[in-house]
C-alpha cells in the first residue's frame, strides 16, 4: 500500500536526507520526497501497521533533520 503525507522541510538537501531515512525504516518498501510539493509518498511492506511505521519514519527523519515534520 502507498500513502502520501504532507511534510515540512526547509531545503532540498534536507528533503533528500528525509527520503534516505524513510527508506531505511523497517516496514518501508520505498519512499520518495517531493520538495517542491512538500509531500512524502511511502510504500509499506505488506502487512505492516502504517501508523507504527510512520512513527518510526518520523523518528528516523528527526535524527537527520531535527526541525522536519510529517503530518501523520
Amino acid at each position: 500500500m502507498k500513502k502520501t503525507y504532507n511534510i515540512e522541510v526547509d531545503c532540498a538537501n534536507c528533503a533528500n536526507k528525509m527520503e534516505d531515512a524513510a527508506k531505511k525504516t523497517e516496514g518501508v518498501l520505498n519512499a520518495t520526497v517531493n520538495f517542491m510539493l512538500l509531500k512524502m509518498t511511502v510504500e509499506f511492506v505488506k502487512g505492516a501497521d502504517e501508523k507504527e511505521v510512520m512513527k518510526r519514519v518520523l523518528k528516523n527523519c528527526k535524527k537527520v533533520e531535527d526541525d522536519c515534520e510529517i503530518e501523520i
